[in-house]
């Protein structure tokens, strides 16, 4: 079965009402949890199934570890939590092969697997670990894999490794390489809340029982919606337009606007179309459709494309806002007409 096109209408309506059902009841349970950031939500939730990873990035306080929390609170899945710290090693994440003795008396070595090995792991504050340690992550990342010495062992799916970090730290922080930024989906932006939120937010947090999110799918059921995702139908000519989207980051590029060619070191690659592509089947399915439109895409360009687009000295001179530049991106490539149901 290649594509929803394929399979019988009644079904695949049942399916698309599935999808939408779970979601729904997924993001209101986080929703118990999490006040307001409806989209961000959406995102999270959009990561876990099509099997990407996010970078969370946000003020202190705003809630960034409170939403992985509330995304594993909501899932039968395994979760651990890493803090980042500069004395973190590669080891503490991955694990060691440590000597057991056995009740014959031998000595064998034996792996003992560490906190990678979750279906979901929030590593906090992921800047202040060094880079060897945040490299430990890349493999894992990529290929859902972890090799240590000459053995590979394959990490639990879903598997999703959510990062959080402050935007205005400096001093204690390494900065993440561009080969590690490029392997998360989206770069989710935390913003603080607004006066009536935080009411709401005490509300919840300081009476004697704190909102807690109830479990409601399984390993099982996220596969079942990924795989239902990937095969929502995507035409050619909002491929294209997406292709050259992502082309258009790139200051080389002829439709690249004259703000990218002057304040972009760099632009997205073939990862950001896939975070795009992926995103977009989503939000289709969501709004019951079984085809990809121009709006699906332009929904989530943005957390796509922030973390990917590198700004040269100029741009981070002039402190320029890397969602305006996206902006400017969209504005110089024109959208396809509306695509065909």
């Amino acid at each position: 079965m290649g594509t929803l096109q394929m399979t019988n209408q009644s079904d695949v309506q049942l399916q698309v009402e599935a999808f939408c059902a779970d979601f729904e009841a997924l993001a209101q349970e986080m929703g118990r949890v999490i006040v307001g950031h409806q989209e961000t939500i959406r995102l999270a939730l959009t990561a876990l199934i099509v099997g990407g990873h996010l970078l969370v990035e946000g003020l202190p306080g705003t809630g960034k570890t409170t939403l992985i929390r509330a995304l594993a609170g909501c899932l039968e899945l395994t979760f651990n939590r890493v803090q980042c710290t500069p004395d973190l090693m590669p080891a503490d994440l991955i694990g060691t092969y440590v000597i057991t003795e056995t009740p014959q008396g031998r000595r064998t070595f034996e792996f003992q697997r560490g906190p990678l090995f979750a279906n979901i792991v929030l590593a906090d504050h992921i800047n202040r670990a060094m880079p060897k340690t945040q490299a430990a992550f890349l493999e894992a990342m990529d290929e859902h894999a972890v090799t240590v010495s000459t053995e590979t062992f394959r990490l639990p799916r879903p598997h999703l490794v959510a990062a959080t970090q402050n935007p205005l730290e400096t001093e204690g922080t390494f900065p993440l390489p561009e080969a590690q930024i490029d392997r998360f989906l989206f770069k989710l932006s935390m913003d603080p809340p607004a006066p009536e939120q935080m009411e709401l937010i005490l509300q919840r947090t300081t009476d004697m029982e704190r909102a807690k999110a109830h479990k409601v799918a399984d390993a099982t059921r996220i596969t079942q919606m990924g795989e239902l995702a990937r095969q929502v139908v995507l035409g050619e000519a909002v491929r294209r337009w997406a292709v050259n989207v992502v082309a258009a980051s790139h200051p080389g590029n002829q439709r690249a606007p004259d703000e990218v060619r002057r304040l972009v070191r760099y632009g997205a690659g073939p990862r950001a179309a896939q975070a795009i592509v992926l995103g977009a089947k989503v939000r289709a399915l969501l709004e019951g459709r079984c085809h990809v439109s121009c709006e699906d895409v332009r929904a989530v360009v943005h957390p796509a494309l922030r973390h990917r687009v590198i700004l040269n000295y100029e741009g981070q001179a002039e402190e320029t806002a890397v969602d305006k530049l996206i902006d400017k991106v969209l504005q110089s490539v024109p959208a396809p007409g509306p695509s065909p149901a």
